[in-house]
């Protein structure tokens, strides 16, 4: 068991580190890159292990996915029942009830008591992928709605979907057809003041559907709950209820992508929840599986029945040894009561980052919502200008002193802090003074 405690055995990324580095250089594609060139050994919880014996608090959870921690007793004994069981059949030609059982907790779990159906695949984008899919089998249309900021993914159809250039579309188009991109709700920088935000915001998304696209070609409306690599952005209350609703009025198909901020990460189950928004389908990945690669799409059951027989899988998709982590995962979520946990995390950290911002003068906004959240950084609050210089170096001096943490937005200026959920307390508090003096290293 690895002790939860912060140990800097050697500078940051130590020799062993470098010499890995090296061979990664020598047998890995450039365009693989890496925040924090570390290499793990070991992890438990809060803190990931490194080749070199440096220990390092854990604000970053892989993106999102180790939420139940590293570590996890059910999830080693869950995986290593199934390993010895089997490993893989493909569950399109000789299926397995791991599979189905995951089904069943993600009809229980996620938003509506309607009838539900999944379908499970591999990662968050061939989720999304399948999401657009089953929007227009169902429909009929083709058409696609996204937002500004929105990130989806990295294959064809998903980059398009995605918003940012850099790193993720520069010079690999064109891209999938029939995607359309709306002004995001986005408070902080709306034009006319955050006041106006939800109304304007909603208003603009509908004439511009309306007169560029046409509600009768519209297959689906797809949007993060709480945007993620565009960072972090939190529509107001009542924006995501509208959508939702101009969707059902136009028969248009409403796809909640919580790959993200699911399983537990806003302290609800879902970040549909927090307004009580039923998505016509929802996917789901990260989180699910506690470091496992899996995925879903759940939704109706007359949307995801509509497809045509085969029309959906792959070869991998739904693995076995990743429906029982799943499971055990979702398990420890219920057990251990991980919503509680996330809503303590947010608890714990809003107040030292609202000191932070007094402190400074540089954080623009605190954002997010349980143990999602984010700090936008400006050289000037009034102008509110994105200062991503300052962002890089406050991150690289969080890295030397053993913090790992993770920049995002569109304009590279903002902070997301995703620490697992079963983190310490006294180590979020560390993070938080660590934090502290990367700010003062990073200002001079």
């Amino acid at each position: 068991m690895i002790e939860q405690r912060r140990i800097l055995a050697t500078a940051i990324p130590g020799p062993k580190s470098l010499a890995l580095g090296q061979r990664k250089t020598a047998a890995v594609s450039a365009a693989v890159g890496t925040g924090l060139p570390v290499y793990i050994e070991a992890a438990a919880d809060g803190i990931l292990r490194d080749v070199d014996g440096n220990q390092l608090i854990d604000f970053g959870s892989g993106i999102a996915v180790t939420s139940v921690g590293n570590g996890n007793q059910r999830i080693i004994d869950a995986v290593s029942r199934q390993i010895a069981d089997f490993t893989h059949t493909c569950f399109m030609v000789t299926p397995y009830e791991e599979y189905v059982a995951v089904a069943e907790e993600l009809a229980a779990l996620t938003p509506g008591d309607h009838e539900k159906r999944s379908a499970l695949f591999n990662s968050g984008a061939e989720a999304v992928e399948n999401a657009i899919k089953v929007a227009r089998s169902a429909t009929g249309r083709q058409a696609v709605v996204a937002f500004d900021h929105a990130y989806h993914g990295r294959t064809n159809l998903t980059m398009g979907l995605t918003a940012k250039n850099m790193p993720y579309k520069h010079r690999f188009g064109p891209f999938a057809s029939e995607i359309h991109r709306v002004p995001m709700a986005y408070p902080y920088r709306w034009p006319t003041g955050a006041d106006r935000c939800l109304e304007e915001a909603f208003e603009e998304f509908v004439a511009l559907v309306h007169a560029q696209i046409g509600e009768d070609n519209t297959a689906a409306v797809i949007i993060e709950p709480i945007q993620g690599e565009g960072g972090f952005i939190v529509p107001p209350d009542g924006f995501l209820t509208k959508v939702a609703q101009y969707c059902r009025d136009n028969g248009i198909v409403f796809i909640a992508d919580e790959v993200q901020s699911g399983f537990c990460r806003t302290g609800d189950w879902f970040a549909s929840d927090h307004e009580g928004v039923v998505p016509d389908l929802i996917t789901t990945a990260k989180g699910i599986a506690g470091g496992l690669p899996l995925a879903a799409v759940t939704g109706r059951a007359e949307l995801m029945d509509a497809v045509h027989v085969g029309g959906l899988g792959g070869t991998y998709g739904g693995n076995p040894v990743a429906c029982v982590a799943a499971l055990a995962a979702i398990e420890t979520m219920r057990e251990d009561d991980l919503n509680a946990a996330a809503r303590a995390i947010e608890d714990t950290l809003t107040p030292r980052l609202k000191e932070l911002a007094d402190r400074t003068g540089r954080i623009g906004e605190i954002r997010g919502r349980g143990a999602m959240l984010a700090i936008e950084l400006v050289s000037d609050q009034g102008a509110k200008t994105p200062d991503p210089a300052l962002t890089a170096a406050v991150n690289k001096a969080c890295h030397a002193r053993g913090l790992v943490t993770l920049t995002c937005g569109t304009f590279g200026n903002v902070f997301r802090f995703l620490p697992p959920l079963t983190i310490a307390p006294e180590l979020l508090t560390e993070g938080m003074d660590i934090l502290d003096e990367a700010f003062d290293a990073a200002l001079g």
